[in-house]
């Protein structure tokens, strides 16, 4: 059986998988108890106190047995999440999968079309499957905000307006701030305009929190921000940044001193060689990845959920990077995200406070940085590569779906 009629074959049954992983879903969100959507709790219920000064003081203890949870974004996030608080507990839930799941479709239809593919069957299938690998499920069990960042961002960035990339980056650092590391993308592209738009799209967000609550605003700028551990445990297994993984492997927090220095030295370095491909070979898909993979990766906390930037870069290894190398990262990204090893990690360790563990867990505790830094490499390996392709290798993965 050829190529094309293989994969022919696997995409006629793509809206049975994308519809029955919905249905699978939602069902879940109806029936499971313990899909509590803790984080989004947190962003709902803590909101309000953006008007009594208390939101840095505020905790959700409900189904926090071992930290209770703050909440830790800049004042103007809890200002976008104060709709939420307007309506019962039920209706936002509901609200929130179905933005996140529209967003997770979204983020796949978008890396396909950045990498030549126009084969909207080839978003259902892969969104209906991105549906139960780790980062997204935990960040829909979880309720959180990445699949919407990761949306916004990817929407934005590859606009051909200026005021648009700005906005979108700048309005996405002003929610969260770790979305700010995509300006570096403006400037390796020397879109000077979009980077101005989006430092004052940034400054608008904080300006607009100043006009609400100075004093918050001034918690928040000036005391609250840099403090790794008011967020979570830093040695936790969740925590899937460099220092996340240099911790577990020396046993203590190794903080921003020479351990930490030496990492995001490194991963600096591998980023800039893949970076300087990728802008060479005008490869947007491979750029926006790269940055985002590092600013993963030298973030001092990056949760395991923060890592569905997976799904763009997969769609990049399978269908447009066509090399031997590409298809061992994309398998280790299959493997690392379809396994739930960070599941696994998080049940034996003993708390999510204590940081020295045997050598084997620290190891496996590696998995996204790893497989991460493992992306960079590829990146610059494969466009390092002069060879033209043909529209029908992008169309058509050789090294995954050969015959």
């Amino acid at each position: 059986m050829g190529l094309r009629a293989l994969e022919g074959r696997v995409l006629a049954f793509a809206p049975w998988v994308f519809g029955l992983s919905l249905l699978g879903h939602l069902a879940m969100v109806a029936f499971q108890t313990k899909m509590t959507m803790v984080d989004l709790m947190v962003y709902r219920n803590a909101s309000p106190e953006l008007f009594t000064g208390l939101l840095y003081d505020w905790r959700l203890k409900e189904f926090s047995d071992q930290f209770a949870l703050p909440f830790t974004y800049p004042p103007f996030s809890a200002l976008v999440f104060l709709p939420l608080s307007w309506v019962p507990w039920g209706a936002a839930r509901w609200f929130w999968q179905l933005v996140s799941l529209a967003c997770l479709w979204f983020i796949t239809r978008k890396s396909l079309q950045l990498v030549g593919s126009n084969d909207p069957r080839r978003a259902l299938l892969w969104a209906g499957l991105f549906i139960w690998v780790e980062p997204v499920r935990t960040t829909l069990n979880y309720g959180q905000i990445n699949l919407v960042l990761a949306a916004l961002l990817l929407g934005t960035m590859v606009s051909a307006r200026s005021w648009k990339q700005g906005a979108g980056v700048g309005i996405a650092a002003g929610l969260k701030l770790t979305p700010a590391i995509s300006g570096l993308y403006f400037l390796l592209t020397r879109r000077y305009k979009a980077a101005v738009w989006s430092v004052a799209a940034f400054f608008g967000t904080v300006g607009l929190g100043y006009l609400i609550s100075p004093s918050l605003s001034n918690e928040y700028w000036f005391h609250l921000l840099g403090d790794a551990t008011r967020v979570g445990p830093v040695g936790s297994a969740i925590n899937q940044s460099l220092r996340g993984a240099l911790s577990r492997t020396v046993g203590y927090d190794v903080e921003t001193g020479p351990v930490f220095v030496l990492g995001v030295a490194v991963a600096v370095v591998l980023a800039g060689f893949a970076l300087h491909a990728a802008v060479k070979a005008k490869d947007t898909l491979a750029m926006i990845v790269a940055v985002q993979f590092l600013g993963l990766l030298v973030s001092p906390i990056s949760w395991s959920h923060h890592w569905v930037w997976a799904v763009p870069a997969l769609m990049w290894l399978i269908y447009k990077a066509q090399h031997r190398l590409a298809t061992v990262t994309a398998i280790a990204w299959i493997v690392a995200i379809g396994s739930y090893l960070i599941s696994f990690l998080l049940r034996v360790q003993p708390s999510i406070w204590i940081i020295p563990r045997p050598w084997y867990y620290s190891a496996l505790g590696w998995v996204y940085p790893a497989v991460g830094v493992l992306t960079l490499v590829t990146i610059a390996v494969v466009l390092r590569q002069p060879a033209e392709r043909s529209q029908e290798d992008v169309e058509h993965p050789v090294d995954l779906l050969r015959e």
